[in-house]
């Protein structure tokens, strides 16, 4: 089984990463990558949080699905707005992320980096060749990459915790 790697496309414009679906959808079709699962998310400028959307065109056999993006996402963008009174129950869910290779550091990256005004593709995919990927970007915005890999471990324990076995 390939390595499987959560990559976080972040653009500087709320568009960006819709752009950059449609051009791994192609890269899909033309078989240069296997996609997963995939999400984008965008922040308007002035918006109090982003919108995000699992990308269902994109996502392949093994996809992780909403439960995973959902829990992602909140605690990266929706957990910091509710304050320290779930403190506790985001350090155990923050806890089990690590465990499958998404630790604080790619969290607070991510948090940091996917601000009013921004947009990200996060992908999960196999056989990607990053340089291939940004080459395909050529032309378009160009993306920040935040990327983390997953050992077979890991991407099997997520795949357990979310009711998708291969």
């Amino acid at each position: 089984m390939s390595q499987a790697t959560l990559t976080v496309w972040k653009f500087r414009t709320s568009g960006g990463a819709d752009t950059a679906s449609r051009t791994i959808q192609q890269l899909a079709k033309e078989n240069l990558i296997t996609v997963r699962d995939a999400a984008t998310v965008y922040w308007e400028p002035g918006a109090k949080k982003p919108k995000t959307q699992q990308l269902e065109s994109l996502t392949g056999k093994g996809a992780l699905g909403g439960a995973f993006w959902g829990m992602l996402f909140g605690l990266l963008f929706f957990v910091p707005l509710l304050g320290a009174a779930i403190g506790a129950a985001t350090g155990a869910l923050s806890g089990s992320l690590t465990d499958v290779g998404i630790d604080d550091g790619f969290i607070n990256r991510v948090r940091d980096e996917i601000t009013p005004g921004t947009s990200a593709l996060f992908i999960m995919s196999t056989d990607a060749v990053v340089d291939k990927i940004r080459d395909a970007f050529a032309g378009q915005e160009a993306p920040e990459l935040i990327f983390t890999n997953l050992n077979t471990e890991q991407e099997a324990a997520l795949r357990e915790v979310f009711g998708e076995a291969d």
